[in-house]
């Protein structure tokens, strides 16, 4: 079994990986740095059959960019009858109630409005992190109960992300985080709860301004954009909501731990992505 692969090239990336030092080896990511300064390799031997690992310091070439599906629009409002008479009365238009949040003018009255919304009255939720208009928002379905409130950052997943972003020409100073919804618990929401918290999530933006916005998981990216969409189909490809750039990315929390999402994130989604350059 042994003999019908050939492990040389896996070899020279993990002894160039080595050469980088303690601080900078990341195995297991196919976006880890570069050697800095080039040491003098010993000649390869030709293998006798083509080998079975290449490096994964080398980006593959990006696949073509599915063509996006047509979108079909619903109409917002009924439609009137047609023939109408003095018996049948005119239909009544519905008026829109807004929410307190909806006229928030800084972030933290927007905080301070929803903590009066039923979903949040009386508890302490996790805020937005980061600067004040972030090049990347990182968007969570919710908190993970083992990160406290403030401190997503200092977690390992927020430096294994820290070093992709940075792969991709985004300085880890410019990222933030928030969360769909802000308790340490995640769920199924009946629609009207649901669709509350996406309007919550639009206001958030508008008041954070973010360049780019990153979804993570696919639970996140239908409460979102809904179940009509493809998760897998849609993963990487620009989207767009409330008017920010967004991207849809595997669950960070699952890729941290799992190389082929890692590898399916780098080589198969992001290369899908036009907001991003490497």
């Amino acid at each position: 079994m042994a003999e019908e692969f050939d492990f040389s090239a896996l070899r020279s990336y993990l002894q160039g990986q080595m050469d980088l030092g303690d601080s900078e080896v990341y195995l297991d990511e196919p976006w880890a740095p570069k050697k800095r300064v080039a040491t003098p390799a010993a000649p390869a031997v030709a293998p006798s059959r083509p080998a079975a690992f290449s490096a994964p310091a080398t980006p593959a070439v990006p696949p073509p960019r599915p063509a996006s599906r047509p979108q079909v629009v619903q109409p917002s409002q009924p439609q009137a009858p047609v023939f109408m008479s003095d018996a049948m009365p005119a239909p009544r238009s519905v008026s829109r109630t807004a929410s307190p949040f909806e006229s928030a003018a800084s972030l933290q009255d927007f905080y301070g409005q929803i903590n009066n919304e039923k979903i949040y009255a009386g508890k302490t939720f996790y805020r937005y992190e980061g600067p004040e208009h972030p090049a990347v928002l990182l968007l969570f379905q919710a908190p993970h109960a083992e990160i406290p409130a403030g401190h997503f950052f200092e977690s390992s997943v927020a430096e294994m992300l820290r070093r992709m972003f940075a792969s991709l020409n985004v300085a880890p100073e410019s990222i933030g985080v928030t969360f769909f919804y802000k308790l340490p618990e995640s769920r199924n929401f009946p629609p009207l709860l649901e669709a509350a918290l996406r309007k919550m999530l639009a206001k958030e933006l508008s008041l954070l301004a973010p360049s780019t916005m990153v979804t993570f998981g696919e639970p996140v990216f239908h409460q979102v954009f809904g179940k009509g969409k493809n998760f897998m189909e849609s993963a990487g490809t620009d989207l767009e909501f409330a008017g920010v750039k967004t991207c849809a990315l595997v669950d960070a929390f699952a890729m941290e731990g799992d190389k082929q999402l890692k590898l399916l994130t780098w080589k198969t989604h992001l290369p899908k992505c036009s907001y991003f350059k490497r």
